[in-house]
């Protein structure tokens, strides 16, 4: 499929374009561009949402470096990913969520717990 001005749906008039709204300039409610790393818009958040997931289904890394960046990861790639066309970022955005609900029916098949809320749920309390 070709991206180049290829419309999507409501908002979104070309995949190959960064998104026109974003969290910063009130979902095109206000009329100002806020500089390109500020260009969050809702699939972009979807993304950083999926992947915050993704790094949850895992088990928590016993380095104590590698566990800050597992935490820090999703909240930088939401902010690399503002200047990147939307198509690319819906992509991502639905792979993650893809991926997600594959390895949850792959593990409830294999028999093993599904760490994805004990995960959140314990990294909470340690924030607490």
């Amino acid at each position: 499929m070709e991206m180049r001005h290829a419309p999507f749906f409501w908002w979104i008039r070309d995949l190959s374009a960064p998104d026109p709204i974003s969290l910063f300039n009130g979902f095109g409610l206000i009329n100002w561009e806020p500089p390109q790393f500020f260009m969050i818009g809702i699939f972009h958040l979807l993304f950083g949402f999926t992947f915050f997931l993704q790094t949850k289904l895992n088990p928590t890394p016993a380095d104590p470096i590698q566990k800050t960046l597992f935490t820090w990861m999703p909240v930088f790639m939401i902010f690399i990913a503002a200047s990147f066309p939307v198509g690319l970022v819906i992509y991502w955005a639905w792979n993650g969520l893809l991926s997600i609900l594959q390895q949850i029916y792959i593990m409830k098949r294999q028999g093993t717990e599904i760490a994805l809320f004990t995960n959140i749920n314990k990294n909470s309390d340690k924030n607490e």
